[in-house]
């Protein structure tokens, strides 16, 4: 299966115009939580907005290292759990977002906040967030500490948004 995968993407940059890029879309249909959701779900509450602009994208992952945050494309074509929810940011003060999952498991789960909604992270302007809220430093976090597990109903998280303090520091906004 993985080496299916690896020829895939490797026909995709052949073929095609380089790398494969994110479909927007990719993920959506099966995260659309229903009316009256009863799960298996993630209910995401997200704290430490720094504002209320631009769209939040929350995306879930299968909860390792090689699989988390990795191309949509690639995890859908080798039939891995993928998921994405992509709204405007609410008003509320602590947005609540709905995520629906294919069954019971450890999930790994980003919110990225992008402020200026044009779908690519800018570490200088954007804010991130994590399930497990990981200790952020330069680099992606593990898996093993972005993880956490869903049950059969609706599982409630807290996720907080970390973004650039000064030159040299990524974290939360101070009181949140």
């Amino acid at each position: 299966m993985k080496r299916t995968v690896l020829l895939l993407a490797a026909a995709a940059l052949v073929l095609g115009n380089g790398p494969l890029r994110s479909t927007p879309d990719l993920g959506k249909a099966e995260a659309q939580c229903r009316p009256n959701e009863s799960g298996p779900a993630f209910m995401v509450d997200i704290a430490g907005l720094k504002d209320h602009t631009g769209k939040l994208k929350l995306e879930v992952y299968p909860a390792n290292d090689e699989d988390f945050l990795a191309d949509d494309n690639l995890l859908i074509m080798a039939g891995k759990t993928f998921r994405r929810v992509e709204v405007p940011v609410p008003a509320a003060p602590v947005p609540r977002l709905c995520v629906r999952l294919p069954g019971p498991g450890l999930y790994a789960v980003s919110v990225l906040h992008d402020r200026d909604g044009n779908r690519k992270f800018n570490w200088t302007r954007d804010g991130i967030g994590f399930s497990g809220n990981p200790r952020l430093g330069w680099s992606k976090p593990k898996a093993r500490s972005a993880a956490t597990q869903a049950g059969s109903g609706l599982t409630p998280l807290r996720i907080v948004m970390n973004y650039r303090n000064g030159l040299a520091s990524v974290g939360p906004i101070k009181g949140s």
